[in-house]
């Protein structure tokens, strides 16, 4: 596990942001695998900057040749409401750069058969190729995606209740209904099948989860401790 220190939320964001255009500047038809949150809102933004100046000009192309696939998703909400992922990441990434929108994958939250979706979910990774650069976010709790503490590290794509303070957290985003009780998330086993993570903690709330992870205790009670049994992590904090 490779750690890097930034000097603050601005600097992370541009070394995020770096990794990422790299990797896919190397790679042009690179699989990744894309977090939602507060904490890559900055990335996305610089990422944005970067190819933006490109999906303008023909004869250059940024995420033309990427797949995606996102972390997780509401259930119960279509792709088209505005608290829902699917929104977020046409906002703040999909809808500035010149990626093709049948190469997005989002898991279908208003699925008549969740479970049934989840598999599909997992299919569609398998069938691309497996992901070859997976950005997660931290949670004080140490979670990545929805996987709460708890969650076997050999979890699958799968259905998940959402906890209290997770639903008090995102009530803003659903200002004219009930805020979702559950999720479709990624699970650990999917996430530690990518060949490369990084991992973004950035703010004085996240400094005591970032120092567990540091311990190197690696338990069912703090996701993110799965990490270490991953050869190719790299972790960024500010």
């Amino acid at each position: 596990m490779i750690w890097e220190q930034l000097e603050n939320y601005d600097a992370l964001s541009g070394r995020a942001a770096k990794i990422l255009l790299e990797a896919i500047r190397v790679n042009p038809r690179s699989v990744l695998g894309l977090p939602t949150g507060r904490t890559p809102i900055g990335m996305y933004k610089r990422v944005v900057e970067d190819c933006g100046a490109v999906h303008v000009m023909p004869t250059h192309h940024c995420f033309r040749d990427v797949t995606t696939f996102n972390l997780d998703e509401y259930v119960g909400i279509p792709h088209d409401h505005e608290g829902s992922y699917a929104a977020y990441m046409r906002h703040k990434l999909f809808e500035h750069v010149d990626v093709d929108p049948a190469r997005t994958h989002i898991p279908d939250g208003n699925a008549l058969d969740p479970g049934v979706e989840c598999d599909r979910y997992e299919k569609e990774i398998r069938d691309a190729g497996g992901i070859d650069l997976t950005f997660l976010g931290l949670g004080r709790n140490g979670h990545i995606g929805f996987n709460e503490p708890g969650t076997p590290f050999d979890s699958r794509t799968r259905v998940v209740a959402l906890t209290e303070s997770t639903r008090s957290a995102n009530a803003p985003h659903f200002p004219d209904g009930p805020v979702p009780t559950a999720a479709i998330t990624m699970g650990i086993g999917t996430i530690l099948e990518s060949r490369r993570i990084v991992l973004l903690a950035s703010g004085s709330g996240k400094q005591d989860a970032i120092a567990r992870l540091r311990s190197r205790d690696i338990s069912t009670a703090f996701p993110a401790s799965a990490l270490w049994m991953h050869e190719n992590v790299h972790v960024l904090v500010a």
